[in-house]
Formats: C-alpha cells, structure tokens, sequence
C-alpha cells in the first residue's frame, strides 16, 4: 500500500469552529469569545481538538477505506488557530497476514501551516485497518 497523499484542509477560521461547537455541542467561550480566550492567556480563539481529530478521522476512513478501518487514535499535540491550513499525512507501519485477510497498521500526522509560523505537527495519530481476502474496499 502506497503513502497517504497529502490532504491540505483550510484556512481554518473563526465561523468553522462555530459549526464545529454547533455540531459537537460543545460551546466553551474559548473556541469562540476572543475577549474570553484572551482573558484566559490564550492569544486568541483556538480550534477544538476534536474538529482536527474528526478531520483525520475522515482523512483516514477516505485513505484507508471506512468499511476497513478498524481502529483510530490520535494524540494532542498543539492548538490549531485562526487562519491554519491542516496538512494530513499517512504513512504505513506494518501489514500482516490475519485469519481474515490482511491487518495494515498506519502512522498518521496532522501538521499545521500558517503565515509567520514555521509548520508545526498539531496531532499525531495511528490506525488500524483489515482488508478481507478477496480485496475489499479501498475508498
């Protein structure tokens, strides 16, 4: 199995961490009320870290074939911002012969690129997908 293209998603802004908080139902201050996000010592508002999981989560499932994924994890490394494009990436780890087909086990990175800002990995991930003897789904 090939590397994961590159999925570059964004800028991110202000207006989609309100859907996301609409969606998610998850409406602290911090991801919207500049004024609050400031008050708390943040520079300003900040994406929720599950909007970049879902994200990946997408990335993977398209990658990988969703009827294939087995299992996700991801780990919060650094806060998405205003104005960030999210840069996916997946590389595989191992694939191994199971009882079922084939077990692939995949690295994947969330890095973010902004104006000013050096790229900067903001989640890091892994997951596991098994593709049935006879091929399976890819997408």
């Amino acid at each position: 199995m090939p590397p994961a293209p590159a999925r570059r998603v964004g800028p991110l802004t202000r207006t989609d961490f309100v859907r996301y908080a609409g969606a998610g139902g998850d409406f602290n201050p911090i991801h919207h009320d500049e004024t609050f996000a400031r008050a708390a010592g943040y520079p300003s508002v900040f994406g929720h870290g599950l909007l970049t999981a879902g994200v990946l989560g997408g990335y993977a499932a398209a990658w990988l074939g969703r009827r294939n994924l087995r299992g996700l994890s991801v780990r919060y490394v650094d806060q998405v911002w205003p104005g960030d494009v999210l840069v996916l990436g997946g590389e595989v780890l191992a694939s191994e012969a199971v009882a079922d087909g084939t077990e692939v086990r995949v690295a994947l990175t969330v890095h973010s690129e902004a104006r000013g800002r050096d790229p900067r990995l903001v989640l890091s991930g892994g997951a596991t997908a098994t593709y049935p003897a006879s091929g399976g789904e890819r997408a």
